[in-house]
């Protein structure tokens, strides 16, 4: 299906040197921010009081939220739980405040707010906790990484794999770094999204990098500029009508769903965007920068009788 039709290459590769020096840039202000400020980490990471509150009715969640945040709270998780009278409340540690002390001022405020509302369970999560999720997150990242590069060295060349990989971790720090710089609130279902937004761009760049192969193949006679332009052009009509489905399926989370689901959309539109910018500019760019020649794609196949550096001998796949 190609809805878009371009009859005529567009120079990506032209502009590549300008938009990686941009990528520098970025990549450098996300790091300095994640050492500068840090992650605003969630309760499931620094630890805190989790509460299970019922209700007679359907629970006004809003109105939860708006009780639990008049008592200080500038980073309360609330969301329903199970059925739609349950809700539970995850509240951030204090210091000189107790667990125990922390649900017991809530949910008097709750049960002023609303006489039918019962306690159903109350626990602490503690950082040991917390520093268990870093330490697992860190290593689901970091398997991630790993098999990307191992199945791209394997299904093309290696030059694409450190070219992908790259790509791939220049979004992940640059979605970090925003919710650095904006000290937006750091989850688990976000890290869910970065998790996710990894997956998503080495599925674009592994059709960019499929097609490049392929015209490889099919154009002997072709630079490798000209190859990779070729390549990015004629992906353009999927990449839009991909990027763009997922991204209005993102947006109307990011609308309409609500403060649990608004940082994991907010996460997977930074990157959904910066997958596409970092598959075209970054990761083919790099591989045109290691050399991806057309010997790389097209091994050659002595035939008998055939000198091999015989210009006209020709190559088989």
């Amino acid at each position: 299906m190609e809805f878009f039709k371009f009859r005529k290459d567009i120079p990506f590769m032209r502009h590549a040197l300008v938009l990686n020096v941009v990528s520098i840039v970025t990549f450098v202000l996300a790091v300095f921010f994640l050492f500068h400020k840090g992650l605003h980490l969630s309760v499931e990471f620094t630890g805190g009081t989790v509460m299970e509150v019922g209700y007679a009715q359907p629970a006004d969640v809003p109105k939860v939220r708006s009780v639990i945040s008049g008592l200080g709270y500038t980073d309360v998780q609330v969301q329903n739980f199970g059925t739609a009278q349950d809700v539970i409340i995850r509240l951030p540690a204090q210091k000189g405040v107790s667990s125990a002390q922390q649900s017991e001022t809530a949910f008097a405020a709750l049960k002023a707010s609303d006489p039918g509302a019962t306690l159903r369970r109350q626990e602490f999560v503690g950082p040991q906790v917390g520093e268990e999720l870093v330490t697992d997150g860190l290593k689901a990242l970091a398997m991630v990484v790993v098999g990307i590069m191992i199945y791209l060295a394997i299904r093309f060349e290696w030059k694409f794999a450190v070219a992908a990989i790259v790509a791939n971790l220049h979004d992940v720090v640059i979605i970090l770094g925003f919710f650095a710089f904006f000290q937006w609130e750091f989850s688990l279902p976000v890290l869910a999204a970065v998790l996710a937004v990894l997956g998503y761009s080495v599925n674009e760049s592994v059709v960019i990098f499929d097609r490049i192969r392929e015209n490889f193949r099919r154009y002997r006679k072709m630079e490798t500029v000209a190859i990779i332009d070729n390549a990015i052009t004629s992906t353009i009509s999927r990449t839009i009508i991909t990027h763009g489905s997922t991204q209005i399926m993102v947006l109307s989370m990011l609308l309409f769903g609500g403060p649990t689901l608004y940082y994991f959309a907010l996460a997977l539109t930074i990157g959904i965007c910066f997958g596409i910018y970092s598959s075209v500019f970054v990761g083919a760019a790099i591989a045109m920068w290691l050399g991806i020649k057309r010997e790389d794609m097209v091994k050659p196949v002595t035939q008998k009788g055939v000198d091999p550096n015989d210009p006209n001998a020709g190559a088989t796949v």
